[in-house]
């Protein structure tokens, strides 16, 4: 069993990882809370939990995992420090305890963050993170959903280095999508958007 770090596993994304690994055959969660009166939603299932928060030091956040899944973010209220550098420090603390892979959480329109407008500020802030992954030297994979759903998930997607046009995703969709990436087999530093589509996960991916 290997053991996964995830990042924003409070979030609405994160929770969903979390359960999805917890009932994996090939991973073990580890929830990272930012403090204490975080933990029981965690621990109450049986999870580990690890207090860290990305606008402060983690250096050691990251020892004796193998995996790490950055799920956070910040809702658009501090994308510079937690989506930008917090990513950044998670990343560094990866590097440091060795891990086999980091599995990025971006957004459709990261990788031309000027041609967005009102949220340009958010893209060019998962284009820095995303950019410094790629050049960490880590095994990676940065997963690019499009608008997210609260629909109940199908398992089904379609994904490609870009799409030409935007498109939604459920978080379902997104969350086993990125526990998919876990592999070293898929999608090894690479990134690519996601949509809905008609394709098993597992099947788009390996077609990238």
């Amino acid at each position: 069993m290997e053991k996964v770090l995830v990042a924003g596993a409070t979030g609405n994304t994160g929770r969903k990882v979390i359960d999805l690994l917890k009932n994996s055959d090939h991973y073990e969660p580890i929830a990272m809370v930012r403090n204490e009166g975080q933990k029981a939603q965690f621990t109450d299932k049986g999870v580990e939990t690890r207090i860290g928060d990305l606008e402060n030091n983690i250096d050691n956040i990251a020892d004796n995992v193998h995996k790490v899944i950055f799920a956070a973010g910040s809702n658009g209220k501090k994308v510079h420090a937690v989506d930008q550098e917090g990513a950044k420090k998670l990343m560094d603390a990866g590097k440091r305890a060795n891990i086999s892979k980091f599995v990025m959480l971006s957004s459709m329109g990261a990788e031309n963050p000027e041609q967005s407008n009102d949220m340009r500020e958010y893209m060019q802030a998962k284009h820095n993170a995303d950019e410094y992954l790629k050049a960490s030297l880590l095994p990676y994979s940065i997963v690019r959903p499009g608008s997210l759903t609260n629909d109940a998930g199908t398992g089904k997607i379609k994904a490609a280095s870009s799409f030409e046009n935007a498109g939604s995703i459920s978080r379902d969709d997104v969350a086993k999508t990125l526990v998919a990436s876990l592999s070293n087999d898929i999608g090894r530093d690479a990134s690519f958007e996601i949509l809905s589509g008609d394709m098993q996960i597992n099947d788009a991916l390996n077609e990238i």
